[in-house]
């Protein structure tokens, strides 16, 4: 019962904005997304993404639409297990769809190479610290801290028309800047 109090209180807290309690929860249920949205990519041509990139999709709408008061129905664990699950399978359906376009390459992915090696296995703390290097590395080289802010918000999966409300601007300029930040990456990271 105890438990079950938590997860409710946890909740309240999320839609506060509360970090901590997103942690909790982040504790408690991500793994177990994880294995769901392995289940549901069973046998789908995989690219660039996985059932990691998926839970980690789903556990940030979950909680951005939490914290913009978007289930005020939610009230306790077996109702959060059951979001989380819809938000889950509908990432894993929508990476399924999108890696299939062909103007993504059609749902063919790398089969050979350290591309490859690295794909198939999970991120080691020395990838993952120099991975999170890179992320800084980059956004420091936009220079522009508005700039900055258009490519965080566009990782974290929001999009152009939520951004361009979240700054103040009109989606074609928001379209512009991340033309911009892809033109300035681009630079940085051609071979």
């Amino acid at each position: 019962m105890a438990a079950e109090g938590s997860i409710t209180r946890w909740l309240g807290q999320v839609r506060e904005g509360d970090e901590a309690a997103v942690q909790q929860l982040w504790e408690r249920y991500f793994p177990c997304m994880v294995g769901l949205a392995r289940t549901k990519l069973q046998g789908a041509a995989r690219g660039m993404a996985d059932e990691e990139d998926v839970a980690l999709s789903a556990f940030g709408s979950f909680c951005r639409n939490a914290e913009q008061g978007r289930f005020p129905q939610l009230l306790d664990r077996e109702g959060l297990w059951q979001l989380l699950v819809v938000i889950t399978a509908r990432k894993a359906l929508h990476m399924i769809r999108d890696e299939g376009r062909q103007k993504r390459g059609g749902g063919t992915a790398p089969t050979d190479g350290v591309l490859h090696q690295l794909l198939s296995q999970e991120a080691s703390p020395d990838f993952a610290a120099q991975a999170a290097e890179e992320y800084q590395r980059l956004l420091r080289k936009l220079a522009d801290p508005e700039l900055e802010s258009v490519a965080v918000l566009k990782m974290e999966g929001y999009s152009v028309e939520e951004i361009a409300a979240r700054i103040g601007y009109a989606p074609r300029s928001v379209k512009r800047k991340l033309a911009l930040i892809r033109s300035i990456w681009e630079k940085e990271i051609a071979p």
